[in-house]
């Protein structure tokens, strides 16, 4: 069978994104037409209700859910990378549910430090990744892979339980748990995507960086050493850029989950195994897939909207066991 070329897969990816965007803006709970869309764009006297519902509602959460699912498809690729254990995603092993308990301790407890949401999120979601590695490597001489997946599943329950019993105690913090128990998109406005967007992207940008040297770490340990790479520090570093990652996203989005399983699998399988051809794959898939996923939430039970992600994990549940087999863990 001919390899596709990377040009066009990265190109069919890029039209699959822009015709995404375009669906998020056409479609919801009131259609707009394509020509009303680009009347409200360059027309100074377009209609006023259709530009309010094009910049101030479904403009901020496209941008949201590119945002996140570039993001977690991303931190995905280096927690794999990192545990060489291409079950890992941040929901997998608890990093968003670290990011997560640490937001709604904050809303809880610090309301007023607000602004440090996103720092704090990378905080919980750091001392999450390495609780879980920590628990990992001490229950045995050398840690397995299935030892990081159990690890992290026991520290997200442990997290989650923190998550609910602080949404029981302060009621009033969060005006919907539900979404962001599940992770979603509503009530998003562009001012609370600044610091998020700037934590993404940058993170992204050095993940790619570093992409050549995370390579020779999936040729094992030994001959990354004998090539020049500092192993250990390069692990623990796509660890932290992974949490900061995973932190942006979840100060806003709540603890969506299995992106970051799906969307590097399915990369892998379009491109192969060469992080820097790869990840940008991730970044135009992850994107793609989950603001289509928020437009289905926002549609198919319209005009009632279910949390964008509810339908992630029904997609991603069944993707996790299908693993699970596979591997015959």
């Amino acid at each position: 069978m001919k390899k596709i070329s990377p040009i066009v897969i990265y190109l069919v990816l890029f039209i699959i994104l822009l015709l995404s965007v375009s669906s998020g803006f056409i479609f919801g709970s009131v259609k707009i037409s394509f020509k009303e869309i680009i009347d409200a764009i360059f027309k100074e006297n377009g209609n006023s209700s259709v530009k309010s519902i094009l910049f101030e509602l479904r403009l901020p959460r496209i941008l949201a859910a590119a945002l996140a699912g570039a993001g977690l498809a991303v931190a995905g690729l280096l927690l794999q990378t990192a545990t060489d254990n291409d079950l890992c995603s941040p929901n997998v092993i608890g990093v968003n549910a670290g990011a997560g308990f640490a937001v709604m301790l904050c809303m809880c407890l610090f309301p007023m430090y607000f602004a440090l949401i996103p720092f704090l999120a990378f905080i919980g979601a750091a001392i999450t990744a390495l609780t879980v590695l920590g628990i990992s490597f001490s229950t045995y001489e050398r840690s397995s892979k299935s030892n990081v997946v159990l690890a992290g599943v026991a520290v997200a329950a442990l997290l989650n339980a923190g998550i609910s019993l602080l949404s029981q105690l302060f009621p009033d913090v969060l005006s919907s748990y539900a979404t962001f128990s599940a992770g979603g998109f509503s009530n998003i406005y562009l001012n609370d995507l600044f610091i998020p967007s700037i934590i993404i992207i940058a993170g992204i940008i050095v993940a790619w960086a570093i992409s050549s040297k995370l390579n020779l770490l999936c040729l094992g340990d030994d001959i990354a050493a004998s090539l020049g790479v500092s192993v250990k520090f390069l692990r623990f570093f796509a660890l932290l850029l992974a949490s900061a990652i995973c932190g942006a996203v979840v100060s806003y989005a709540g603890l969506l989950g299995f992106v970051g399983l799906i969307v590097p699998h399915i990369s892998r399988k379009l491109i192969g195994h060469d992080i820097r051809l790869y990840l940008p794959v991730c970044v135009l898939f992850g994107a793609s897939l989950v603001i289509l996923s928020d437009l289905a939430a926002r549609i198919i039970f319209a005009p009632a909207e279910l949390p964008a992600g509810i339908l992630m994990a029904a997609l991603g549940a069944p993707f996790f066991i299908y693993l699970l087999f596979k591997r015959r863990v």
